[in-house]
């Protein structure tokens, strides 16, 4: 019995030789995909296509399918960093991809979440003021990422720039923290299957009362944010702009103001 357990455990040298041989296969895979990405690239510029390739629900459904796949060791955490690389890789490779994050009070953190949701690959500037942030989302490839414990509704904001619009609520993992900053860029915002709408109202009720007038037509809501007479709420689902359960509910000045897919692990 003891010299089968000693049969079926490899050798520390046979382990290394295993790790090698992954490394070596995983190279070669990783730069056929690097080739392939070089080839969309070039092909959507023979066509005339030089608009941002930023596809945040695609990504989405990318990162769900290999997290619902079998695995063994890896991690979710482990499998979302390596393919937020990698499609960070194929996206700058397309132009002129960039990053401008307002920290806040933790500039810190919120650089971490913009690099955990973005990767290394586009240029990050730390800006000074919410409105520069967003001067980078109307530049073109431009992202901005900001906290949502802003001392200034920065939020409200976009409803009167309906070109920007909220796709990415950071982090993506609840095992990496509490949701703490959004994603915001000139992008068409998709519904993935699983997502939550955000949307901003004046109303004077307390925030309490909005959520259970939406609830009472249907809709679930929480409030994430509040400042200067505004509050911002997460929707469950996804949300039209001009759906008529929005519309009938408290405020004057509302509006949807962007989509992001929930946090994968919830």
């Amino acid at each position: 019995m003891g010299s089968d357990a000693t049969d079926a455990t490899p050798s520390l040298e046979e382990v290394r030789w295993r790790l090698d041989a992954i490394d070596g296969e995983l190279l070669k895979l990783l730069d056929e995909r690097a080739s392939l990405a070089g080839a969309v690239a070039a092909a959507k510029r023979a066509s005339g296509d030089t608009g941002f390739g930023l596809r945040p629900g695609r990504e989405a459904q990318i990162v769900r399918k290999l997290l619902d796949a079998p695995r063994r060791g890896a991690s979710d955490a482990l499998v979302i960093r390596i393919w937020r690389e990698i499609m960070a890789d194929n996206l700058a490779r397309q132009g002129p991809y960039q990053l401008g994050v307002f920290g806040g009070r933790e500039p810190a953190r919120t650089v971490e979440l913009a690099r955990l949701r973005f990767g290394t690959a586009p240029r990050l500037s730390l800006v000074a003021t919410p409105q520069d942030a967003l001067a980078v989302a109307r530049a073109p490839w431009g992202v901005a990422v900001l906290p949502l414990a802003s001392d200034t509704p920065w939020w409200g904001r976009l409803l009167a720039e309906p070109k920007l619009k909220v796709f990415a609520a950071l982090p993506c993992l609840a095992g990496w923290g509490p949701q703490a900053a959004l994603a915001i860029a000139e992008v068409e915002v998709e519904p993935t299957g699983g997502d939550q709408t955000f949307w901003v109202s004046d109303s004077p009720k307390s925030a309490a009362a909005v959520v259970e007038a939406l609830g009472q037509d249907g809709v679930a809501a929480e409030l994430i944010a509040e400042a200067g007479g505004l509050k911002l709420f997460s929707l469950s689902g996804f949300f039209q702009a001009d759906d008529e359960r929005l519309a009938r509910a408290p405020g004057q000045l509302t509006g949807v103001i962007g989509a992001a897919p929930e946090q994968f692990d919830v």
